[in-house]
């Protein structure tokens, strides 16, 4: 599956990925609940703590809105861990270390960067629906800004 196939109204692809305490998280036990899962490079990184703390500034909101933000990075779950006790996150990170969750949602790519062309995960953002089909898709995002992106989005397919 690529980024094209990451179309509003299609069923989103599967998954099942640990989390940063080593449990399984899985799209189907998620279903009736909205899901915003966003793809980022690293954490502990500049632009990824500045995403992580901006969904975590808001999760009140996107509880209130019956949704639950996934955060997923190559990144091991101990590293995950390490990063969400630093800066006292609330967001849940998945681990993709084979970067097959990545490559599936169009999150894992060819990307430039400085001028050159590199693979790398692709800063990217879905939104899925409470019946598990995408509702929304942001294909290349800006970290700063994009949480409160995603929770009016959410809040206009939510209540509208």
């Amino acid at each position: 599956m690529s980024a094209e196939t990451i179309r509003i109204g299609r069923k989103a692809p599967a998954f099942t990925l640990p989390d940063q305490d080593g449990n399984k998280v899985s799209l189907r036990d998620l279903h009736g609940q909205w899901v915003v899962l966003y793809f980022y490079p690293r954490d502990d990184t500049p632009g990824c703590t500045v995403e992580a703390c901006e969904f975590t500034e808001g999760i009140g909101a996107f509880r209130d809105l019956d949704a639950v933000v996934l955060g997923c990075s190559p990144d091991s779950p101990e590293r995950h861990r390490r990063f969400i006790d630093k800066h006292g996150l609330e967001v849940t990170l998945l681990s993709d270390e084979k970067k097959q969750v990545m490559k599936k949602y169009g999150a894992w790519g060819e990307k430039k960067m400085y001028g050159r062309t590199t693979e790398g995960v692709i800063r990217s953002t879905v939104l899925i629906d409470p019946d598990g089909r995408i509702a929304w898709h942001w294909p290349r995002v800006r970290a700063k800004g994009h949480a409160a992106k995603v929770r009016e989005k959410l809040e206009e397919l939510a209540r509208g």
